[in-house]
């Protein structure tokens, strides 16, 4: 009895010195995840859940391909006999969606060129400006050594062709 009156005695019951106390942050994790955890009911409800839903879906699943087989065994003569006519009309099909898709396509991509060039030129900096400018400032680089090139040496073939032709 004495001793729990004691200040100091409660001072070591409620808190453990620094040497005893170790936080394992893996424990507090599994506390956390086991308070959150689901218990029998709600695991077994789950559970019923599932097998309703997916015993639903395999009935409709059943159902969906035997109207499947049913519906060709029954539009199979029809589908046969006029067969020449779909074909063509398939073929059309695809092909005008098929150029409508390209069409659109193209559109968007010349919209986007567009846009980028407007703003290249207008000085806004669009993505990848930098490559077009060490492109046109390599071109240029090339263009004036190819001249340079030729200025040097023009004279030296124009007087070959002198020596071959001496009329001239």
């Amino acid at each position: 009895m004495a001793e729990r009156n004691n200040p100091t005695h409660q001072q070591q019951q409620q808190r453990p010195s620094r040497a005893n106390r170790t936080v394992v942050p893996s424990s507090t994790f599994l506390q956390k995840i086991q308070s959150h955890a689901p218990n029998t009911t709600h695991f077994l409800g789950f559970l019923l859940l599932f097998f309703v839903s997916a015993a639903t879906l395999l009935i409709l699943t059943g159902l969906t391909l035997t109207a499947t087989v049913f519906g060709l065994v029954c539009f199979m003569p029809v589908i046969v006999v006029s067969s020449p006519v779909w074909f063509p009309i398939c073929t059309f099909l695809f092909l005008t969606a098929v150029g409508f898709l390209s069409a659109c396509g193209f559109g968007v991509a010349v919209a986007a060129g567009s846009t980028w060039m407007y703003r290249y030129f207008r000085g806004m900096h669009p993505p990848g400006s930098d490559r077009v400018d060490s492109a046109r400032t390599r071109i240029y680089d090339t263009a004036s050594h190819v001249k340079d090139y030729a200025m040097e040496y023009g004279g030296y073939l124009q007087s070959k062709v002198k020596d071959a032709a001496p009329g001239a």
